[in-house]
């Protein structure tokens, strides 16, 4: 295991091990876990995953977006109040 501390802005430095894993530009996912916080590297996108899982009928993503958008305000809007 190794440790870091976080600073007064909420930052960290990662230790010379990890930073030799990663480099400058790399995205990395930060997935909360419980109380576990684990990092990991995003080497694929949704873009990459394109055509991935087959589907038997055309799709209407115009569609899909408005409804993700219509649960995503109603979910906000219960926030709210």
């Amino acid at each position: 295991m190794l440790n870091v501390r976080v600073n007064p802005k909420g930052q960290i430095t990662l230790p010379r091990e990890i930073r030799r894993k990663i480099k400058p530009g790399d995205q990395m996912a930060v997935i909360l876990d419980g109380e576990q916080i684990v990092f990991k590297p995003v080497t694929k996108t949704l873009l990459d995953m394109r055509g991935s899982i087959k589907v038997k009928e055309e799709q209407d993503f115009d569609k899909i977006r408005r409804e993700v958008l219509k649960k995503r305000a109603t979910r906000n809007a219960g926030d709210e109040g």
